[in-house]
């Protein structure tokens, strides 16, 4: 796994060991392994975390009450190759209200054979977010931002792959 930080954006990588549509369909339909509980916005823990298959859908946190944090919107779903997706959290990591303000995710599934597929991310316009962008970069960009989320979206696969291969 690579990550390069630029002015007003980051990218970061990751190559798994199968075919496109499989990794395309476990960082969706698995994002709840995917995204750690404790990046939390709601008041009480995270029960789960959900991604709308669809563009015009949402990525959100639905908590242990039934509260729901909706901090994403999907801009583009076209499976198995991308998905863009808004990032509605504000430098202070709260809600962003101004959608205006809000930056966006792309992550690209390339192949790369018929059972390896690397992985590209990118957050950018990251400078929409204003004053105080660089430090919601430096988080995105860090070990606790889409590095974990890549190499958990990773160690799902393997798991998935060694439950599947015992069936």
């Amino acid at each position: 796994m690579s990550t390069q930080t630029q002015a007003t954006s980051i990218r970061t990588e990751v190559t798994v060991d199968v075919p496109i549509e499989r990794a395309f369909q476990v960082f969706v339909e698995d994002f709840d392994r995917v995204k750690p509980r404790e990046h939390n916005m709601l008041a009480v823990d995270i029960a789960e975390s959900v991604f709308e298959p669809r563009a015009g859908g949402h990525i959100y946190d639905r908590g242990v009450d039934g509260s729901e944090c909706r901090w994403a919107r999907v801009l583009a779903y076209e499976p198995p190759e991308r998905l863009v997706f808004t990032w509605d959290i504000s430098p202070r990591w709260q809600l962003e209200a101004d959608l205006e303000k809000a930056s966006e995710v792309e992550v690209r599934f390339l192949a790369e054979g018929t059972d390896r597929t690397r992985v590209e991310l990118e957050h950018r316009n990251l400078d929409r977010h204003l004053e105080g962008w660089e430090t919601l970069r430096e988080g995105v960009a860090g070990d606790q931002g889409w590095p974990l989320y890549l190499g958990r979206f990773a160690e799902a696969l393997r798991t998935n792959g060694r439950k599947e291969r015992s069936r």
